[in-house]
C-alpha cells in the first residue's frame, strides 16, 4: 500500500504537471500580448481591490491577456505584500520580521507600459460604476473583483499599511512575548498552534497555556491531524492544552497583558500576556452600500454564484459587472490562499467573456484536497503537511527538517521581488506610490 508520502507526491504531480504545461502555454500569449496591447486614452478599467495573494495573481493575469481597450486598476492598502504564513513565527523570533513584507514591484515587470496602475489607498465603497476611496478618488471601473481578504488583529496580521510600521508592531509583539512568563494563546487553529508552539520552542522556561472552544484541536481538519497535533504540543513541547474552554477575552484588543481569565468550572487564572487568536472578520463592508443582500447574515462573506460573479440575494435575476474571490466570498471552497489563487482564473475568464460579449459560464469547483491542505509547524523544526480529500480521506506527513525562517526567500523569488533587499536594515522602500506598471 502507497505510503502518505508517494500519495501526496503523486496527487502533487497529477495537478502541476498539467498545470506546468498551462503555464508554459501562458507565457508564451503573454509575450505575445505584450507585443499587441496599445495603450489608448479611452480604456476603461478593470479593477481588482486587495493585493494579497488571490489579488495578486489575477492583477498578474490581467495584464498579460487584457485587450486593447482595457486595463487594470490594482487598489490596495498596504504598501507590500504581508506574507502572512510567516507572521506567527516573526512574531516570536526577533531580527526577521522586516522578510515578511514583500515589494509588490516585481510581481507584472513584464507587463505592457500602460496596462497597469497600483493605486496605494482603502476602497470605502463601491457605486454602480466607481470605486470610492479615502483619500477622495474616485476610480471609474467597467468590471470589478473584490479579493480584500479578511482582517486579524496582531500577531495574525499588522494594522499598519507601511513596511516600516509594520515591522515595529512584529517588533512590539515579540519584545512582549519575551518579557511574559506565563502566557496563555486563546484559539486552536493553524495561528494559534504555531504562536504556541513557537513560543515554547524558542523559550522553553515559559510556562505556555494553549485554550480551544471545541473538543479538538484544527477543528477544520481531519482526526489524525487533531491528535498528532495535541500530542506533539502536550508530549513534546509540554504546552498545557485546555479544551472545550471559552473564556471571555481581556478587553484593550487581542494582545493584553497582566490579564484573567474564567474558565468553565469558576476558577480563574493570572496571565502575564494573553494572546487572542480566533476568528476572522472578512472586508466585505465596503459592498454594504451598493448591494447590501450580497453579504451573508451569517458569515459576512460576500455571497457569490457558481462563477463567483456576486449574488445579490434579494434581486435574483440582477447580475453586476462584480467578481469575489478569496477569504471575503462565500464561494464553498476552504478560505486558504491556494484556493483565492486557483479562484483567481475563474474569475480570469469570465472577465474576458464578458468584456467579448459573451455569458459568464466558467465556474468553481473546489479541489478540496489541495487547496485545503496545510503545512503546520509545531515549533523551530517540526512540522507537518496534511490534506484531505472530500470523502474523508487523507494523508499525514510529518518531518523535522523545517527553516527557521520557513524559507522566506521562496516567497520573495515567487513575487519577482530580490530578497536581498530583505537583509538591508534600511532597504528602499518600493511600490507606496500611485504607479503605472
Amino acid at each position: 500500500m502507497p505510503s502518505d508520502q508517494t500519495k501526496l507526491i503523486g496527487k502533487a504531480l497529477g495537478f502541476f504537471l498539467p498545470y506546468l504545461g498551462r503555464a508554459t502555454v501562458q507565457r508564451v500569449a503573454a509575450i505575445c500580448h505584450s507585443w499587441t496591447w496599445k495603450d489608448t486614452p479611452d480604456s476603461k478599467n478593470v479593477v481588482v481591490l486587495g493585493g494579497s495573494f488571490a489579488g495578486i495573481q489575477l492583477v498578474k493575469r490581467l495584464t498579460e491577456t487584457l485587450p486593447t481597450g482595457y486595463k487594470a486598476v490594482w487598489i490596495e492598502k498596504n504598501s507590500h505584500l504581508n506574507y502572512l504564513f510567516n507572521f506567527p513565527r516573526f512574531s516570536v523570533m526577533q531580527g526577521h520580521e522586516h522578510m515578511a513584507f514583500i515589494p509588490y514591484d516585481g510581481i507584472v515587470r513584464a507587463a505592457p507600459d500602460g496596462i497597469l496602475t497600483r493605486v496605494h489607498d482603502t476602497a470605502v465603497g463601491i457605486t454602480e460604476n466607481q470605486v470610492l476611496l479615502a483619500l477622495g478618488q474616485k476610480i471609474d471601473y467597467a468590471y470589478l473583483a473584490i479579493a480584500t481578504g479578511s482582517s486579524q488583529p496582531l500577531p495574525v496580521n499588522v494594522a499598519a499599511t507601511e513596511r516600516e510600521d509594520g515591522c515595529q508592531e512584529l517588533q512590539g509583539v515579540q519584545e512582549v512575548i519575551k518579557a511574559s512568563e506565563k502566557i496563555a494563546v486563546v484559539g486552536g487553529g493553524a495561528v494559534g498552534v504555531e504562536l504556541a508552539s513557537d513560543i515554547k520552542d524558542f523559550y522553553p522556561g515559559k510556562d505556555v497555556t494553549l485554550i480551544h472552544s471545541r473538543g479538538q484541536l484544527m477543528s477544520h481538519f481531519g482526526k489524525r491531524l487533531q491528535d498528532y497535533t495535541l500530542s506533539a504540543l502536550r508530549e513534546e513541547l509540554k504546552i498545557r492544552v485546555m479544551l472545550n474552554e471559552r473564556p471571555k477575552l481581556p478587553g484593550g484588543g487581542s494582545m493584553a497583558r497582566s490579564a484573567t481569565l474564567v474558565f468553565s468550572d469558576g476558577h480563574e487564572e493570572q496571565f502575564d500576556l494573553v494572546i487572542g487568536c480566533t476568528g476572522q472578520q472578512p472586508n466585505s463592508a465596503v459592498l454594504a452600500s451598493l448591494i447590501p443582500s450580497a453579504i451573508s447574515k451569517e458569515t459576512s462573506r460576500i455571497l457569490v454564484q457558481p462563477t463567483l460573479q456576486v449574488l445579490a440575494k434579494d434581486e435574483p435575476d440582477r447580475n453586476p459587472p462584480i467578481f469575489a474571490f478569496g477569504d471575503v466570498a462565500e464561494h464553498g471552497g476552504p478560505h486558504m490562499a491556494r484556493a483565492g489563487w486557483l479562484q483567481s482564473e475563474v474569475v480570469l475568464d469570465n472577465i474576458l467573456a464578458m468584456i467579448h460579449g459573451q455569458t459568464p459560464s466558467r465556474t468553481y469547483t473546489p479541489n478540496v484536497f489541495l487547496e485545503g491542505a496545510i503545512k503546520l509547524t509545531l515549533g523551530k523544526k517540526h512540522n507537518v503537511v496534511y490534506a484531505m480529500e472530500a470523502d474523508g480521506s487523507d494523508v499525514m506527513v510529518p518531518s523535522r527538517d523545517g527553516r527557521l525562517d520557513l524559507g522566506i526567500e521562496r516567497g520573495w523569488r515567487e513575487f519577482g521581488a530580490d530578497f536581498k533587499q530583505a537583509n538591508a536594515p534600511d532597504a528602499e522602500r518600493q511600490g507606496e506610490s500611485v504607479s503605472g506598471a
